[in-house]
């Protein structure tokens, strides 16, 4: 088990460390940073150039506004801010991008050069597979580092204990931003108007994004015993196991945080394989194949 998890441990330490030249004007910006950033805001680019073209095929030009970069640069903001500025005040703590404006004006710069490219991929599953894997890692950061921390280090003792807590706030900050991005149809080419967002449309709730939030973060918590309660209901699980009068130590967290993102990069590996229709089924391309030898024969 170690020697496959100290590799990932290994690369998740390079990832976070520190990069030139930002070390320079000391602002601690990693590689992850900017890999999770530039692969939003070209995500985010290729999804209005899609929602474009299947506009233009229905309606032609009729009713779409001029490019802005202006509310390109909102729209991730929004995406990256939404949720937290809707916890932030209920956990009494400032939001982040009020108290520092180095990630800000990361993903504003990013979505200026991103917009700026004469052309991006477009969306296909032989190019989402590897990144869903990067998906993974960077969501992993997120759900495991950047939310928990704003609740289990809360100066409420009430909200630092609460395993609830932690969990609404994962799912709110987590899925906040494309709620409120979708909500108000920031990424259509026409002009904003209210629109029901995915999450809570039919079978909505089945959207990975929306549940692997509160489903991680409360993994790490169990496995690293970020409250009383994880680490009491780990040591009730191992008792209904067989494990009565054992003690139990809590999971590093760099490898709790390797396993959160193994399990991510799993379900986002599938999600793509199911959205992209890259699953085919042998038996029924042998059973095609047995009727057309059938119907050859005839």
């Amino acid at each position: 088990m170690s020697l496959l998890v100290s590799p990932l441990v290994d690369v998740f330490r390079y990832a976070l460390t520190p990069i030139a030249p930002f070390t320079w004007f000391g602002v601690g910006l990693s590689t992850l940073d900017i890999v999770a950033t530039f692969r939003l805001c070209i995500i985010l680019r290729q999804i209005r150039e899609q929602l474009h073209a299947k506009h233009a095929s229905v309606k032609g030009k009729a009713g779409v506004e001029d490019k802005s970069f202006v509310k390109a640069i909102t729209t991730t903001l929004l995406v990256v801010y939404g949720g937290e500025a809707i916890t932030a005040p209920f956990l009494g703590l400032p939001p982040s991008f009020m108290v520092s404006g180095v990630v800000p004006v990361l993903y504003a710069v990013a979505q200026v050069i991103v917009e700026y490219l004469p052309s991006v991929p477009a969306l296909t599953g032989e190019l989402e597979l590897p990144l869903s894997v990067v998906d993974g890692f960077t969501r992993a950061y997120l759900l495991c580092n950047l939310i928990p921390p704003s609740v289990t280090q809360n100066q409420s003792s009430l909200i630092a204990s609460s395993p609830w807590t932690l969990l609404v706030t994962s799912l709110i900050t987590a899925n906040g931003g494309f709620f409120l991005t979708n909500l108000f149809s920031f990424l259509n080419p026409t002009p904003m108007a209210v629109q029901t967002p995915p999450e809570i449309q039919a079978y909505g709730w089945m959207t990975i994004d929306l549940w692997c939030a509160p489903a991680l973060t409360g993994l790490y918590a169990f496995l690293t015993h970020a409250q009383p309660f994880w680490a009491d209901l780990h040591a009730l699980l191992v008792e209904l196991l067989g494990g009565a009068g054992k003690s139990v130590e809590p999971v590093d967290p760099e490898v709790a945080r390797v396993i959160c993102a193994a399990i991510l990069s799993g379900l986002f590996t599938s999600r793509t394989v199911v959205n992209f229709k890259m699953w085919k089924k042998p038996v029924k391309r042998e059973w095609n194949s047995f009727a057309f030898r059938l119907q050859t024969r005839d």
